[in-house]
Protein backbone atom coordinates (compact mmCIF):
# COMPACT_ATOMS: atom_id res chain seq x y z
CA UNK A 1 0.00 0.00 0.00
CA UNK A 2 1.19 3.42 -0.84
CA UNK A 3 1.74 5.78 1.83
CA UNK A 4 0.82 9.43 1.63
CA UNK A 5 1.30 12.54 3.97
CA UNK A 6 -1.68 14.35 3.07
CA UNK A 7 -4.93 13.89 0.69
CA UNK A 8 -7.27 16.81 0.28
CA UNK A 9 -10.00 16.99 -1.95
CA UNK A 10 -11.19 20.41 -3.70
CA UNK A 11 -14.67 20.27 -5.81
CA UNK A 12 -14.07 17.00 -8.08
CA UNK A 13 -10.18 17.17 -7.94
CA UNK A 14 -7.58 15.07 -5.47
CA UNK A 15 -4.11 16.66 -3.93
CA UNK A 16 -2.40 13.79 -2.91
CA UNK A 17 1.24 15.01 -0.87
CA UNK A 18 3.54 11.63 -1.37
CA UNK A 19 6.64 11.22 0.60
CA UNK A 20 9.52 12.27 -1.53
CA UNK A 21 10.68 8.30 -1.90
CA UNK A 22 7.21 7.41 -3.49
CA UNK A 23 8.01 5.63 -6.90
CA UNK A 24 6.55 6.67 -10.05
CA UNK A 25 3.76 3.24 -11.01
CA UNK A 26 3.16 3.54 -6.71
CA UNK A 27 1.63 7.22 -6.94
CA UNK A 28 -0.67 6.08 -10.35
CA UNK A 29 -1.78 3.65 -8.76
CA UNK A 30 -3.15 5.16 -5.50
CA UNK A 31 -4.19 7.96 -7.51
CA UNK A 32 -6.67 4.95 -9.53
CA UNK A 33 -7.41 3.78 -6.07
CA UNK A 34 -8.70 6.97 -4.93
CA UNK A 35 -10.78 7.45 -8.81
CA UNK A 36 -12.31 4.14 -7.89
CA UNK A 37 -13.63 4.59 -4.27
CA UNK A 38 -14.70 8.93 -4.65
CA UNK A 39 -17.01 8.41 -7.18
CA UNK A 40 -17.41 12.13 -6.53
CA UNK A 41 -13.48 12.66 -8.04
CA UNK A 42 -12.45 13.37 -11.55
CA UNK A 43 -9.19 14.48 -11.41
CA UNK A 44 -5.93 12.92 -9.35
CA UNK A 45 -3.00 15.18 -9.19
CA UNK A 46 0.34 15.08 -6.85
CA UNK A 47 1.43 18.50 -5.29
CA UNK A 48 4.78 18.60 -6.73
CA UNK A 49 6.22 21.91 -5.10
CA UNK A 50 5.37 24.71 -2.73
CA UNK A 51 3.42 27.77 -2.77
CA UNK A 52 6.16 29.98 -4.24
CA UNK A 53 6.45 34.34 -4.04
CA UNK A 54 3.70 37.05 -3.62
CA UNK A 55 1.53 34.99 -6.20
CA UNK A 56 1.55 31.65 -4.09
CA UNK A 57 1.11 29.90 -6.93
CA UNK A 58 1.47 26.10 -6.48
CA UNK A 59 2.96 23.32 -8.66
CA UNK A 60 1.05 20.02 -8.98
CA UNK A 61 1.33 16.95 -11.68
CA UNK A 62 -1.53 14.97 -13.24
CA UNK A 63 -1.49 11.19 -12.36
CA UNK A 64 -5.42 10.13 -13.13
CA UNK A 65 -8.65 10.75 -14.22
CA UNK A 66 -9.56 14.15 -16.44
CA UNK A 67 -6.80 16.10 -17.31
CA UNK A 68 -7.64 19.53 -15.91
CA UNK A 69 -6.28 21.88 -13.18
CA UNK A 70 -9.66 23.56 -12.99
CA UNK A 71 -11.82 23.26 -10.12
CA UNK A 72 -15.21 23.93 -9.30
CA UNK A 73 -15.01 24.28 -5.26
CA UNK A 74 -18.23 24.89 -2.49
CA UNK A 75 -18.24 26.46 1.17
CA UNK A 76 -20.00 28.58 3.04
CA UNK A 77 -23.03 28.67 0.46
CA UNK A 78 -21.06 30.25 -2.24
CA UNK A 79 -18.94 28.72 -5.30
CA UNK A 80 -15.94 29.26 -6.86
CA UNK A 81 -13.89 28.28 -9.91
CA UNK A 82 -10.12 28.33 -10.26
CA UNK A 83 -7.03 26.47 -11.69
CA UNK A 84 -4.80 25.17 -8.67
CA UNK A 85 -1.68 25.72 -10.29
CA UNK A 86 -2.57 29.26 -11.39
CA UNK A 87 -4.08 30.52 -8.17
CA UNK A 88 -4.22 30.29 -4.46
CA UNK A 89 -6.90 28.74 -2.39
CA UNK A 90 -7.04 27.24 1.01
CA UNK A 91 -10.15 25.30 1.50
CA UNK A 92 -8.54 25.32 5.36
CA UNK A 93 -9.71 28.52 5.51
CA UNK A 94 -13.02 27.93 5.06
CA UNK A 95 -13.92 28.40 8.86
CA UNK A 96 -11.87 31.36 9.07
CA UNK A 97 -13.59 33.25 6.10
CA UNK A 98 -16.57 32.59 8.02
CA UNK A 99 -15.46 33.62 11.43
CA UNK A 100 -14.58 36.57 9.80
CA UNK A 101 -17.56 37.34 7.45
CA UNK A 102 -20.12 36.72 10.72
CA UNK A 103 -17.81 39.66 12.66
CA UNK A 104 -18.72 42.25 9.97
CA UNK A 105 -21.44 45.10 10.99
CA UNK A 106 -24.18 45.77 8.93
CA UNK A 107 -23.38 48.62 6.71
CA UNK A 108 -19.46 48.13 7.21
CA UNK A 109 -17.15 49.03 4.02
CA UNK A 110 -14.39 46.31 3.65
CA UNK A 111 -11.09 45.58 2.44
CA UNK A 112 -9.71 41.96 1.64
CA UNK A 113 -6.12 42.49 0.80
CA UNK A 114 -4.13 39.65 -1.31
CA UNK A 115 -8.07 38.16 -1.79
CA UNK A 116 -6.90 35.57 -4.83
CA UNK A 117 -10.19 34.45 -6.26
CA UNK A 118 -12.30 35.90 -3.68
CA UNK A 119 -13.24 33.59 -1.11
CA UNK A 120 -12.87 36.09 2.09
CA UNK A 121 -14.44 38.99 -0.18
CA UNK A 122 -17.67 36.60 -1.16
CA UNK A 123 -18.31 34.93 2.17
CA UNK A 124 -18.27 38.05 3.71
CA UNK A 125 -20.70 39.76 1.43
CA UNK A 126 -23.01 36.25 1.16
CA UNK A 127 -22.52 36.22 5.03
CA UNK A 128 -23.06 39.64 6.04
CA UNK A 129 -24.87 42.76 6.05
CA UNK A 130 -21.23 44.95 4.87
CA UNK A 131 -22.44 47.49 2.65
CA UNK A 132 -19.37 46.87 -0.42
CA UNK A 133 -16.36 44.77 0.43
CA UNK A 134 -13.24 45.54 -2.34
CA UNK A 135 -11.20 43.20 -3.33
CA UNK A 136 -7.51 43.32 -3.85
CA UNK A 137 -5.49 40.99 -5.72
CA UNK A 138 -1.91 41.43 -7.68
CA UNK A 139 -2.49 38.07 -9.77
CA UNK A 140 -4.30 39.36 -13.03
CA UNK A 141 -5.54 35.59 -13.42
CA UNK A 142 -6.82 35.32 -10.19
CA UNK A 143 -9.16 38.47 -10.42
CA UNK A 144 -10.00 37.07 -13.41
CA UNK A 145 -11.35 34.12 -12.02
CA UNK A 146 -12.91 36.61 -9.18
CA UNK A 147 -14.44 38.39 -11.57
CA UNK A 148 -16.44 35.01 -12.56
CA UNK A 149 -17.07 34.73 -8.79
CA UNK A 150 -18.73 37.19 -8.07
CA UNK A 151 -21.63 37.62 -10.62
CA UNK A 152 -21.61 33.39 -10.58
CA UNK A 153 -22.43 34.65 -6.92
CA UNK A 154 -24.56 37.23 -8.07
CA UNK A 155 -22.67 39.53 -5.68
CA UNK A 156 -21.82 42.26 -8.27
CA UNK A 157 -23.58 45.08 -6.67
CA UNK A 158 -21.32 44.43 -3.40
CA UNK A 159 -18.22 43.04 -4.52
CA UNK A 160 -15.68 45.22 -6.14
CA UNK A 161 -12.00 44.21 -7.65
CA UNK A 162 -9.44 46.94 -7.14
CA UNK A 163 -6.88 44.93 -8.92
CA UNK A 164 -3.12 45.48 -8.45
CA UNK A 165 0.01 45.63 -6.01
CA UNK A 166 -1.65 46.96 -3.06
CA UNK A 167 0.96 49.50 -2.44
CA UNK A 168 0.17 51.34 -5.19
CA UNK A 169 -3.62 50.76 -4.77
CA UNK A 170 -3.33 51.85 -1.47
CA UNK A 171 -2.34 55.31 -2.00
CA UNK A 172 -4.34 55.95 -4.58
CA UNK A 173 -7.44 55.19 -2.07
CA UNK A 174 -5.56 57.37 -0.03
CA UNK A 175 -5.34 60.11 -2.28
CA UNK A 176 -9.44 59.89 -2.87
CA UNK A 177 -9.65 60.06 1.28
CA UNK A 178 -11.13 56.24 1.59
CA UNK A 179 -10.91 54.40 4.29
CA UNK A 180 -12.52 51.34 5.78
CA UNK A 181 -14.82 49.64 8.74
CA UNK A 182 -12.76 46.32 8.22
CA UNK A 183 -9.55 45.35 6.85
CA UNK A 184 -8.67 41.25 6.46
CA UNK A 185 -5.41 40.68 5.52
CA UNK A 186 -4.42 36.96 4.78
CA UNK A 187 -1.33 37.81 3.55
CA UNK A 188 1.05 35.47 2.34
CA UNK A 189 4.86 34.37 3.52
CA UNK A 190 6.52 37.68 2.60
CA UNK A 191 8.96 39.59 4.95
CA UNK A 192 6.75 42.85 4.41
CA UNK A 193 3.63 43.11 7.08
CA UNK A 194 2.08 45.98 4.91
CA UNK A 195 0.50 47.42 7.82
CA UNK A 196 1.30 50.38 6.68
CA UNK A 197 -0.87 50.18 3.60
CA UNK A 198 -3.27 49.09 6.42
CA UNK A 199 -3.07 52.04 8.90
CA UNK A 200 -3.07 54.15 5.67
CA UNK A 201 -6.73 53.10 5.21
CA UNK A 202 -7.91 52.98 8.45
CA UNK A 203 -9.45 55.47 10.39
CA UNK A 204 -10.79 55.29 14.41
CA UNK A 205 -12.58 52.29 15.14
CA UNK A 206 -11.34 50.34 12.12
CA UNK A 207 -10.86 46.57 12.96
CA UNK A 208 -8.10 44.72 11.17
CA UNK A 209 -7.42 40.93 10.67
CA UNK A 210 -4.17 40.78 10.28
CA UNK A 211 -2.57 36.95 9.23
CA UNK A 212 0.90 35.94 9.90
CA UNK A 213 3.28 33.24 10.08
CA UNK A 214 5.03 32.35 13.60
CA UNK A 215 6.40 29.15 15.75
CA UNK A 216 3.31 27.80 17.78
CA UNK A 217 4.81 29.53 20.54
CA UNK A 218 6.06 33.44 19.26
CA UNK A 219 2.70 34.66 18.74
CA UNK A 220 3.47 37.32 21.08
CA UNK A 221 6.06 38.48 18.84
CA UNK A 222 3.78 39.21 15.60
CA UNK A 223 1.43 41.02 18.45
CA UNK A 224 4.39 42.66 18.93
CA UNK A 225 5.68 43.52 15.62
CA UNK A 226 1.58 44.74 15.18
CA UNK A 227 2.03 47.18 17.57
CA UNK A 228 5.68 48.83 16.53
CA UNK A 229 4.01 49.51 13.02
CA UNK A 230 1.17 51.25 14.77
CA UNK A 231 3.99 53.62 16.61
CA UNK A 232 5.58 54.02 13.03
CA UNK A 233 1.98 54.90 11.42
CA UNK A 234 1.48 57.27 14.43
CA UNK A 235 -1.81 55.10 15.37
CA UNK A 236 -3.25 53.80 18.62
CA UNK A 237 -4.98 50.50 18.11
CA UNK A 238 -6.46 47.67 20.67
CA UNK A 239 -5.37 43.96 20.23
CA UNK A 240 -8.60 42.20 20.60
CA UNK A 241 -7.37 38.74 20.31
CA UNK A 242 -4.70 36.40 18.71
CA UNK A 243 -4.69 32.79 17.69
CA UNK A 244 -3.65 29.75 16.01
CA UNK A 245 -5.72 29.71 12.83
CA UNK A 246 -3.69 26.42 11.21
CA UNK A 247 -0.44 24.48 11.42
CA UNK A 248 1.62 24.83 8.72
CA UNK A 249 4.81 22.25 9.45
CA UNK A 250 5.92 20.92 13.09
CA UNK A 251 5.87 23.92 15.50
CA UNK A 252 5.04 26.16 12.67
CA UNK A 253 1.25 27.66 12.26
CA UNK A 254 -0.55 30.29 10.39
CA UNK A 255 -1.38 32.88 13.52
CA UNK A 256 -4.28 35.59 13.52
CA UNK A 257 -3.84 39.06 15.21
CA UNK A 258 -7.56 41.07 15.57
CA UNK A 259 -6.97 44.62 16.78
CA UNK A 260 -8.43 48.59 16.47
CA UNK A 261 -7.34 51.53 15.74
CA UNK A 262 -7.87 53.77 18.80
Amino acid sequence: MVKYRSFSVLGNLAVVNFPFDTKSNGKKKFAQKILKENSNIKTVVEKSGIFKGRLRKMQTKHLAGEKTKEVLYKENNCVFRFNIDDTYFSSRLSNERKEIALKVKKGAEVLVMFAGVGPLPIVIAKLSKAKKVYSNELNRLANKYAELNIEKNKLKERVELVSGDIKKVALNLKKQGKTFDVIAMPRPQLKDSFLQEAFALSKKGTIVYYYDFCKIDEINLIVDKIKDEAKKANKKIKILNSKNAGELAPYKIRCRVDFKVL
